[in-house]
């Protein structure tokens, strides 16, 4: 895998900064890479690192790995092809379809992101970097993005704690915009089960944790065996 990535980076990706300027005329810079397009036939965890990462986004995800190491938690690999699991070795069948927030060949300019479960705490954290693709109001990441990086990570770890669910209710405070090109932290956790309902938190804060931008909670509901 990680033969992969080197071979991705001997080829050449280029690495460009992209100034958005908002209303304020501050100047946000939006960090994103051209690369070339993945071939379908191949699988890729794009759940590592590559050229586009922040350096934020990269230090917390060696802080996650070097936890991942005590053994409380453990990534959680992720291809273009399907949905997010816990196996060591990627998925054995090709698709046409596509997991929604992996479906761009270009690094960087959508959803950038990593997983992280934890199994005793029935709690997940994502770390994400919304690139210049996910923009709603100028120079900001838009509101359907965010729900949607909420819903796959509260998703995910209510799918390793119980199995197949589905999203039955999402409601989101948005409280602070994340501005594009920007690192945050998605932490949720599985409160409490009632027969095939499971309830989660959810809440989006900065990288330094300075900043609540989103709080969260979602229903979901066990799928039949």
């Amino acid at each position: 895998m990680l033969r992969s990535c080197a071979k991705l980076i001997r080829g050449g990706v280029a690495l460009c900064n992209h100034p958005t300027i908002l209303q304020t005329n501050s100047r946000v810079p939006r960090h994103f890479s051209i690369s070339r397009p993945h071939n379908a036939s191949e699988f890729r965890d794009y759940g590592l690192p590559n050229a586009s990462w922040s350096q934020k986004l990269q230090d917390l995800f060696n802080n996650f790995q070097e936890l991942s190491k005590k053994g409380s938690w453990k990534r959680i690999p992720s291809y273009n092809s399907t949905v997010h699991h816990m196996g060591e070795v990627p998925p054995s069948e090709k698709r046409e379809r596509r997991l929604f927030t992996r479906n761009l060949d270009k690094d960087g300019v959508g959803f950038e992101y990593t997983m992280f479960y934890n199994k005793a705490e029935k709690r997940t954290v994502c770390l994400f970097q919304s690139g210049p693709y996910l923009e709603g109001p100028p120079g900001f990441t838009h509101g359907g993005c965010i729900a949607t990086i909420i819903d796959s990570t509260a998703g995910a770890g209510v799918l390793y704690s119980y199995g197949p669910v589905m999203t039955a209710n999402l409601n989101i405070n948005y409280r602070n915009p994340i501005p594009l090109g920007h690192t945050v932290i998605v932490d949720s956790k599985v409160e409490k089960t009632e027969g095939r309902k499971v309830y989660a938190t959810c809440h989006i804060r900065s990288h330094d944790d300075k900043v609540i931008h989103t709080e969260a909670t979602a229903l979901f509901i066990k799928l039949n065996p």
